[in-house]
């Protein structure tokens, strides 16, 4: 739509703007220009959810039984258990309820609009469609603008779009089907003005903003359970199943059997207490944290506890570009004059190494040109400045060769500017030279080629004939083909200020720049290729820059492996194997990127998103991994992702799933740990039961013994250092459990062997002609020992006896240690004895229970050693 058509069909003068009756009408049709958020989740329901298990009800059924049946000691312990739990959980999970609020600020910004004929400056969210803002360089604007004048005027759009260099604007239609990035007539909303001046008419507020559009794909993208709550709350259901089926059967044949109900009923409820790892969400809890802690001290700031073990299933990393696999920071690489092409160390740049180019004056007068014909300013030598990306660069450039522009300004004043006109696709400022001016211009090379008429040359100037036109032509691209943007300079001298700036150019050169890859990201990727994960590139730059990254990241550099982002919808319907073969996404809108995440998924992968801008939020929100960057990402980003790089380096997230793997590695070691203490509780009660035994262990005593030795090995366990070849390992499969056949296998041989290992106590016990409390003090004390030596089967069945990854846990020293404190101790303390039914152990009491508590550990470790040597000489 024309300025003209537009300016009618919102009734408004550009230098009147809209009146004061106009706008209170206008206010009351449209919402507010705000965005939106979700409620926090109260932290009332929050807790509650925390007793939203299966364990709980099953454990709360446990503890109303023993009420029922006048044990209120051991009712009260259970219930303790459970607030211990809820506890935890709470806490840890609080933090991990936020949403997208930091999209709010987004929009509490102020704008400068013209009403009544006057510019008032006013809060954003008064802004009603029809309203007139007046734009500057290094405003936020603060609703979507259809552009009605504009003087060198270009946003920065980066966090919308991907774009990492400022769009230029301009106010001519553009068709109605171009993609978000080339839509040059709009501003839009949460974007930045990155130079020069303008006006535009608000056409979308709030909600109706491409902003708002965002919004709601972020609030549409559901997250869902990780992998490590989905097998977690799997293994549990089976448990507590498993837990009601053995208590009814062993609860009903010792019924029909003639036995005490009461005693039934205190059986029943110390299996439920033996069966369920009540320390399992605390070790589960604690292990992730401790992971998180680990990561925070590698630059990465975890938001969710599961994200941690995440991370280590993840098969494929979709990363953005810019200052990802960048540096996010434009760098002249090349300067191409009549007589050579010259590249420049990006390193002698950044350490102020004196330049090789001093004497080249070619290069000098090039640079010179760029240098003039320039609006940026740097803030100290080698460091960003203030506008265009481009040009601070260009200064930059200028400084290695000695060049600054306030000196250069000194003598050369400015005398008049052009700005940059997006139709000529060219810029100009005009200087004091001498008795005249100087005339320096710079701009797209076919346009700046168009105007010349002559070329410097290595021995003055030669005339630009339609065959040198040519010959640049293919230089500039070159250029652009190597993944560099290329801008033409030209000069040339004038009597008088007013003249004609783009006409009877002399061309001085080509400048050649790039955002540089990050030194240490080849390196990542290699190691991600070596662990099996894919690395595909998701960018809004164009496909000539996307490849030329990812190339010199180490990416594979063929023409197939690129997509456009209009060509997305294609691949996606083809299926997995079109999306195992692209490596780059080029030109991707945020609402591509998440249906991009939602195909990743769809066809089995884990996947771990990168990303800044608002722009990747919803793609963030809904990946199984979203990953923000902590230095220049936005706040959206920042609260819609499950961890945060504070380096914004690619590396850190490779330490990231090297650590996941070492989390869920140490999950399943303890967790088959508990499991397998846990089983020879059950199975010392079942056994006892069905044999027509007094129980040898009492319901107080399990849950005491379950507190101790699940809680603090298991969380030795956790926190294991892990193996250093992890990385070389292929991803597990995502629909791995926890526990696989293996892993059974072993627990209930282990579980075998301790129950095996306190009946023999519970003989002993016999022949020492024990009363009753000797007896279950016998077979508490041998259990829970021989629970404590479990740890060391724990270690990889490959690894030497001695020195292995557990014995070099020194945090499984000190469990050990503690744990034999707390249980040695109770049965010596009056108040602890008489609540747990202990005897003090005499010295022959000791010498059955450590007689028979190392005893499983020592024919476990022998059986293992005997299986390895017999592996070992099969092969």
């Amino acid at each position: 739509m024309s300025v003209a058509e537009l300016l009618r069909q919102l009734r408004v003068s550009p230098s009147e703007g809209l009146s004061d009756a106009e706008v209170k009408a206008r206010r009351s049709r449209f919402d507010t220009n705000t965005i939106s958020t979700r409620r926090p989740t109260r932290v009332m329901s929050l807790l509650f959810h925390q007793f939203k298990s299966p364990v709980v009800y099953l454990l709360s059924f446990a503890a109303g039984l023993a009420f029922y049946f006048g044990e209120p000691d051991e009712g009260g312990a259970i219930l303790a258990v459970l607030a211990i739990n809820a506890l935890i959980g709470f806490v840890t999970e609080l933090k991990a309820a936020r949403s997208i609020e930091a999209l709010r600020l987004l929009g509490t910004r102020r704008a400068r609009v013209r009403r009544e004929g006057r510019v008032h400056i006013l809060p954003a969210e008064e802004l009603v469609p029809g309203d007139i803002v007046v734009l500057d360089a290094g405003d936020a604007v603060s609703a979507d603008l259809r552009l009605i004048e504009a003087s060198r005027l270009a946003a920065d759009e980066s966090t919308l779009t991907g774009e990492s260099v400022a769009v230029d604007k301009q106010t001519g239609p553009v068709s109605a089907d171009m993609r978000l990035g080339d839509r040059a007539s709009m501003a839009f909303k949460g974007t930045a003005i990155a130079r020069g001046t303008g006006t535009g008419a608000v056409v979308a507020t709030g909600l109706a903003t491409e902003l708002g559009r965002v919004t709601r794909l972020v609030l549409e993208a559901d997250p869902g359970s990780s992998p490590l709550e989905l097998k977690l709350g799997r293994l549990t259901a089976q448990l507590v199943l498993a837990t009601i089926a053995v208590a009814v059967a062993i609860g009903g044949a010792g019924l029909m059997g003639g036995k005490d109900p009461f005693v039934m009923v205190e059986a029943a409820i110390a299996l439920a207490v033996a069966a369920i790892p009540e320390g399992l969400p605390i070790v589960a809890t604690l292990a992730l944290a401790r992971g998180m802690w680990r990561m925070a001290r590698q630059n990465a700031l975890i938001e969710r506890l599961s994200a941690v073990e995440t991370l280590g299933a993840t098969t494929v990393i979709l990363t953005d570009k810019t200052g990802t696999l960048t540096e996010n920071r434009m760098t002249v690489r090349r300067l191409c004059t009549a007589s050579r092409d010259i590249s420049l160390e990006t390193e002698a740049l950044k350490q102020g190494e004196p330049s090789q180019l001093a004497n080249d004056r070619p290069a000098a007068g090039l640079l010179r040109i760029a240098v003039l014909c320039n609006e940026a300013h740097l803030n100290r030598e080698d460091e960003g400045g203030c506008g265009d990306p481009m040009e601070v660069a260009l200064l930059r450039a200028g400084l290695h060769l000695g060049l600054s522009r306030p000196v250069l300004l000194h003598g050369h004043g400015i005398v008049r500017k052009h700005a940059f006109d997006p139709a000529l696709k060219m810029m100009a400022t005009i200087h004091e030279c001498g008795d005249g001016v100087l005339v320096a211009v710079k701009g797209a090379p076919e346009a700046v080629l168009a105007v010349a008429t002559r070329a410097t040359a290595e021995h003055g100037e030669i005339a630009l004939d339609d065959n040198k036109r040519a010959e640049w032509l293919s230089r500039a691209d070159q250029l652009g083909h190597s993944g560099l943007r290329v801008l033409a300079c030209a000069m040339k001298m004038e009597k008088l200020a007013d003249a004609a700036p783009y006409e009877r150019l002399i061309l001085v050169g080509l400048v050649g720049l790039d955002d540089p890859a990050r030194a240490d990201v080849p390196q990542a990727i290699r190691d991600c290729r070596e662990a099996g994960i894919r690395v595909v590139m998701v960018t809004g730059d164009h496909v000539v820059t996307a490849r030329s990254i990812g190339r010199a990241v180490g990416l594979p550099d063929k023409i197939a492996n690129v997509v456009e982002g209009k060509d997305i919808a294609q691949v996606i319907e083809t299926g997995q194997p079109a999306l195992r073969d692209v490596v780059i996404f080029a030109r991707v809108n945020p609402d591509e990127k998440l249906a991009l995440v939602r195909a990743y998924q769809a066809a089995g992968e884990i996947v771990a998103m990168t990303g800044d801008g608002v722009n990747d939020a919803p793609a963030l929100r809904q990946a199984d991994i979203g990953v923000a960057m902590g230095l220049r990402g936005t706040d959206v980003a920042r609260e819609a992702a499950a961890m945060i790089l504070l380096d914004d380096a690619f590396p850190t997230i490779v330490r990231a799933i090297r650590e996941g793997r070492i989390i869920f590695a140490n999950i399943r070691r303890f967790v088959a740990y508990l499991l397998s203490c846990n089983l020879s509780e059950v199975m010392v009660v079942g056994l006892a039961v069905l044999s027509g035994l007094p129980l040898p262990l009492l319901p107080m005593q399990i849950l005491y013994l379950n507190l101790v030795t699940d809680v603090f090995p298991a969380f030795a366990l956790g926190m294991g250092e892990g193996e250093a070849g992890i990385l070389k390992l292929p991803p597990r499969d995502p629909k791995e459990p926890i526990l696989g056949r293996r892993q059974w296998i072993t627990i209930i041989l282990h579980g075998g062997a301790l129950t095996a290992g306190t009946f023999g106590a519970l003989a002993a016990s016999s022949w020492l002609a024990l009363d009753a409390r000797g007896t279950v003090t016998v077979t508490f004390l041998t259990l829970a020992f021989a629970q404590l030596w479990h740890t060391f089967n724990m270690r990889d069945p490959h690894s030497p006896l001695i020195v292995n990854e557990i014995t070099r846990n020194g945090w499984l020293w000190g469990a050990l240690l503690l744990c034999a404190a707390l249980l040695a101790v109770p049965p010596y303390v009056p108040s602890a004895a008489l609540l747990l039914q202990l005897a003090p152990p005499t010295t022959d009491m000791w010498s059955v229970v450590l007689l028979f508590s190392l005893g499983p550990t020592i024919v476990t470790q022998a059986i293992s050693a005997v299986a390895r040597a017999c592996h070992t000489r099969v092969r």
